[in-house]
């Protein structure tokens, strides 16, 4: 475990180096969230009864998906792992006395931790000292900040597992970018990012719970906001281990059956 440890410690320090992206990034989410916010607030002025979300809940959801975005997102998939796998540079990966999906999973990982650490801060910050209800609200106890990072951790578990599936996909595609928007655009819709997943019919709605995407964003950031609790966050919860153990399983066996079938420069 010690040598993926320092994979994951080197990637998240080389990942801190890249400050004027983060700051533009961050300019961008800020806008980007207060538009969304301002514009669910004009739907919420017809009738608040309506909706399934309170006023509050929603814009704490809102800021705390823009600040953890590419923690919890296929927006932080990362490039270099499609390079290598399309030039075929892939093969100094194999040389290395370490398993590929281990030692690509906790580069993945901490490039997503790095990425979302420079970004996060400012945002909570600038969201915190907004008025209510537009701002960035407290959770509501301390026993509801735990359950929120620990369903944190497994979401990041979660969309790394998923992020390496989709990187071992693209071992049988000329160009990684058909399946790179492919996976951003289903991503997305399905953990709530355009549309929060309660704002769903119900059929819909459980459907799209039960899927992986929703346990990457839709869960930790309900758990937050404090419209996902009780039994229901206890499900949920259960629901995203389940998948950060099954993708996991299921993303080794692919790196098995690539690594054993690719052909690199007709080698």
């Amino acid at each position: 475990m010690k040598k993926y440890f320092a994979y994951f410690r080197m990637r998240f320090l080389t990942g801190l180096q890249y400050r004027a992206a983060a700051l533009g990034g961050l300019i961008c989410q800020f806008f980007w969230g207060a538009m969304e916010i301002l514009a669910f607030r004009a739907f919420y002025q017809s009738d608040p009864a309506a909706f399934p979300m309170t006023f509050q809940a929603l814009s704490s959801y809102i800021w705390l998906r823009q600040a953890l975005l590419l923690l919890l997102s296929f927006n932080g998939l990362d490039g270099e792992f499609f390079s290598v796998i399309q030039s075929g540079n892939v093969a100094y990966e194999l040389c290395r006395p370490v398993g590929v999906y281990p030692m690509w999973y906790a580069r993945s990982a901490a490039s997503r931790v790095s990425a979302a650490f420079l970004r996060c801060w400012p945002t909570l910050l600038v969201a915190a000292l907004i008025p209510a209800p537009y701002g960035l609200a407290a959770p509501l106890d301390l026993r509801t900040f735990l359950w929120f990072l620990l369903s944190l951790f497994l979401a990041l578990c979660v969309v790394t597992a998923l992020g390496m599936i989709v990187y071992m996909t693209t071992f049988h595609t000329i160009s990684p970018r058909g399946v790179r928007l492919i996976a951003i655009g289903l991503s997305d819709f399905c953990m709530g990012s355009i549309i929060p997943l309660p704002f769903f019919p119900d059929p819909v709605r459980r459907f799209l719970e039960f899927l992986p995407f929703s346990s990457m964003g839709n869960v930790p950031l309900r758990i937050y906001s404090g419209d996902l609790c009780g039994g229901e966050m206890l499900w949920q919860v259960a629901l995203q281990a389940f998948w950060a153990v099954a993708l996991v399983g299921l993303g080794k066996l692919m790196e098995r059956f690539e690594l054993k079938h690719v052909v690199i420069q007709g080698g």
